[in-house]
């Protein structure tokens, strides 16, 4: 299932708050914030979608996420690479490498992580 922008926006704010009511929501978004019913339909949506949970205390409800951001985006970028790059890691990698202004020092980081990779599948 996919967020869209707008949810996607929400969500990141309710996996850094971690538990949020619906004004601490509303609160995080910049100026002009979005009407609360707005923000109310969206947490219905996401709700439905399985993004979101919620612990009622009386008639109001503290969200917390239901889907763990790592999660979330592992399965985008897969969904990318499947989708731009004929489900290839490599031209992924190739493109991104490339395409990107990676400095020299953020390439040798990069290469340290996947040289760390391989090791553990060596394993």
């Amino acid at each position: 299932m996919q967020l869209t922008k707008t949810e996607e926006q929400l969500m990141q704010f309710l996996w850094k708050a971690e538990k949020a009511f619906m004004k601490d929501l509303l609160d995080a978004f910049p100026d002009p914030k979005p009407a609360s019913t707005t923000v109310a339909t969206m947490l219905k949506r996401m709700t439905d979608k399985g993004f979101v949970g919620y612990t009622e205390y009386g008639k109001s409800r503290e969200y917390y996420p239901a889907v763990p951001k790592s999660d979330y985006f592992s399965k985008q970028v897969n969904g990318m690479i499947k989708s731009f790059f004929n489900n290839s890691a490599s031209q992924f990698a190739s493109f991104f490498t490339k395409e990107t202004d990676m400095t020299a020092t953020e390439l040798e980081e990069l290469r340290k992580i996947i040289d760390s990779e391989i090791q553990k599948k060596k394993q």
